[in-house]
């Protein structure tokens, strides 16, 4: 059985914690839009999709439980929370695209012949869609991916993979480790290795934890180990999710991405985004317009609680890089395979 990372049940939210993976499985009750808030800002919840899945279902699960004088001020309430859930963390955009969604549905069922109790439960509904919709779509990306992949490959394939994008990150099946997923389905996965991803180790306590939990063949590398490992040994493709992708393909994602991508060129590695459309931010012409969140130090000091760095020392802790788009091979959508240069033609299909 997969990981359910998002369990939606009778209209309760509980999220698998991942500030406590992999040494112990907890889940948690999210019963209001300020506790989805803490979840994705504390990265209880994490991964550009499940930011957005999560936040929306909050945002269900908060209606449910609130009585509202009139459908008016049902529709203010929608808009409020959802600008608020926005700001729990920037750079991914997925929040920011459902939550712009969800108010323009939440505009025009104000203005339709519906009662207050039927606008409420269309607005939950959709919510509840987008778990559903998110699996469909992780299942192309892999496919998509692993096609891809295959085209210029004989015979099994080795490759290498950041931070985490699997179920813990998605509904369900991931972006870049649905693509591994989808390799071993297909009996072409050879190995996967995956990077610790300092300093959140979401590589070594989220990715290594699904990789054990479906029994994929798989190696744990530290981040400083990814030149040695494309020298050494045959790495057929690096595949990487994406927090936010502008309109030229250059691509924001988990801090570390950059250095494989430029690592990969210099090896003749292929290098992909997975990452589904509504990870892509039309509006901003190059990665030099996506915000870059930074996060607080001692996530690079301490681990679990522990102090590893010298007191006192100054930290820079920026959560994502941006890979330029000529570091880029493709770019894998449920839509597709597309170059960078040919990104905006995912629009029309």
């Amino acid at each position: 059985m997969g990981l359910e990372a998002i369990q939606w049940r009778q209209r309760r939210l509980d999220i698998l914690d991942q500030l406590v993976l992999p040494i112990t499985t907890k889940y948690i009750t999210i019963s209001s839009v300020k506790e989805g808030w803490d979840a994705i800002n504390k990265m209880q919840v994490r991964g550009a999709p499940a930011i957005a899945i999560v936040g929306c279902l909050s945002l269900a699960t908060d209606l449910n439980a609130t009585s509202f004088q009139s459908k008016a001020q049902l529709h203010s309430s929608v808009e409020d929370k959802l600008t608020y859930l926005v700001t729990a963390r920037p750079t991914a955009v997925n929040m920011q695209k459902a939550a712009d969604e969800l108010k323009n549905v939440s505009a025009k069922l104000l203005k339709e012949g519906m009662t207050l109790e039927d606008m409420k439960d269309r607005i939950i509904k959709w919510c509840e869609q987008m778990l559903i919709d998110d699996v469909e779509t992780n299942k192309n990306i892999g496919k998509f991916g692993a096609n891809a992949i295959l085209t210029n490959a004989n015979g099994k394939v080795n490759i290498l993979t950041h931070c985490n994008t699997g179920s813990l990150a998605t509904a369900g099946y991931g972006t870049a480790l649905g693509v591994i997923r989808s390799l071993h389905a297909m009996n072409k996965l050879e190995h996967v290795y995956c990077t610790e991803t300092r300093p959140y180790n979401q590589g070594a306590r989220l990715t290594a934890y699904e990789l054990v939990h479906d029994s994929l063949p798989a190696t744990l590398i530290c981040d400083s180990m990814a030149g040695a490992l494309m020298k050494s040994r045959s790495i057929d493709a690096v595949v990487v999710g994406a927090d936010r992708v502008s309109r030229n393909g250059d691509t924001a994602n988990k801090i570390g991405t950059y250095q494989l991508a430029v690592l990969a060129s210099h090896h003749g590695v292929s290098f992909y985004i997975c990452a589904p459309t509504t990870s892509i931010d039309f509006n901003l012409e190059s990665g030099e317009d996506i915000p870059i969140e930074e996060r607080p130090p001692l996530e690079m000091t301490c681990i679990g609680g522990t102090q590893i760095a010298a007191p006192g020392i100054r930290c820079w802790n920026p959560a994502f890089d941006v890979t330029p788009n000529n570091l880029i091979t493709g770019i894998v959508t449920e839509k597709g395979v597309f170059p960078p240069a040919e990104l905006v033609k995912c629009q029309s299909k």
